[in-house]
């Protein structure tokens, strides 16, 4: 494990273990990374910390479910959303901790923005997740009867153009 824990003191020490163990990277990570940073830090190294805390921990992590990717859920995810969906959307994104992933959204209008839907991390069959987001995507957007945009399903693209990035070219004359 890296060095940098036994600079951290008790009560932050057992901040991180209870988050690590709630399956909280993230709360994890914001305190090892805030109370290391005056060290020189990175969040990078606080990530590798927040990691081997999760190695040490093994079976006791109570893992958070993945998200349900199946038509139902879906649908209800997305009726319960605060606006109508114009589109559904699925977009690579990374971190340090998972690689590539996809985050599927709905897409807004009244009030424009966007609601999750799901998080594809991994796929039980070992396919790329975004295999799985393209054709769960496929499914709720025919199910809403709304267009469903992914640009890059078979190769993570996190800078591949967004659904409302294109859709006023899509609406040209």
């Amino acid at each position: 494990m890296s060095g940098w824990w036994a600079y951290l003191d008790e009560q932050t020490c057992r901040e991180v273990d209870a988050d690590v163990l709630r399956d909280r990277r993230l709360w994890a990570v914001r305190s090892v990374w805030e109370a290391l940073r005056p060290l020189g830090v990175g969040l990078h190294e606080a990530e590798r910390l927040v990691h081997a805390r999760y190695e040490a921990l093994g079976d006791r992590v109570q893992r958070t479910p993945p998200d349900p990717l199946d038509l139902s859920s879906l649908a209800a995810r997305a009726a319960a959303l605060p606006g109508r969906v114009v589109a559904v959307e699925a977009v690579w994104d990374g971190d340090t901790v998972h690689d590539w992933f996809v985050r599927m959204v709905a897409v807004l209008d009244a009030p424009e923005g966007e609601g999750h839907l799901a998080t594809v991390y991994h796929c039980p069959d070992g396919s790329p997740p975004g295999v799985a987001a393209d054709v769960a995507g496929q499914a709720l957007a025919g199910h809403l009867q709304v267009p469903f945009h992914f640009t890059s399903p078979d190769v993570p693209d996190d800078d591949a153009p967004r659904w409302r990035t294109i859709q006023p070219l899509a609406e040209g004359p």
